[in-house]
């Protein structure tokens, strides 16, 4: 049976990954570690894959992943500052060149003014760490999924476009 996360993209990543000799991890909400299983699903991902960090709960984004409780407080578990901190968190904790978070609503109702389909992801690298708000369509798993392969798609092309300077 073909593993459907294979059709994000995650190959290209992995295969990027590999060929620079760098390292991902990754600080998940609304994906709940669906992004580290996509990259786990490849053959040859032990290779690049550091770990990653399950952070549903607000609180876990502080005590695991180091997000800043003040500014929790202050912007709310889903926002750009989150997402970011989150990637700092997965890069730093986890001792990778590349960290990933991911925060937002699946659904099925928005929360904390954050309309369904909000989704802040975070990317940090050697480079620095940038954020992108995402305003997705469809289910609670559609949501998830097209999350996923957003942030499968952006840290490709960051390793890539590293990689080419």
């Amino acid at each position: 049976m073909r593993d459907p996360l294979l059709d994000l993209g995650v190959g290209e990543l992995i295969a990027a990954l590999v060929v620079a000799g760098e390292s991902v991890a990754a600080a998940e909400s609304l994906t709940a570690g669906l992004f580290t299983a996509a990259l786990a699903s490849v053959p040859g991902s032990s290779q690049v894959l550091r770990g990653g960090l399950v952070v549903y709960a607000t609180d876990l984004k502080a005590t695991l992943a180091g997000v800043d409780p003040d500014e929790l407080a202050r912007n709310g578990p889903v926002s750009a500052s989150t997402a970011i901190a989150l990637a700092d968190g997965a890069r730093t904790r986890c001792g990778a060149d590349w960290g990933v978070g991911l925060t937002g609503v699946a659904g099925p109702t928005e929360q904390d003014g954050n309309p369904v389909g909000t989704v802040f992801l975070g990317i940090a690298g050697p480079d620095g760490t940038l954020c992108e708000r995402l305003s997705l369509t469809g289910e609670r798993w559609e949501i998830r999924i097209a999350a996923v392969a957003a942030a499968v798609s952006r840290l490709c092309d960051r390793v890539e476009e590293r990689r080419a300077r």
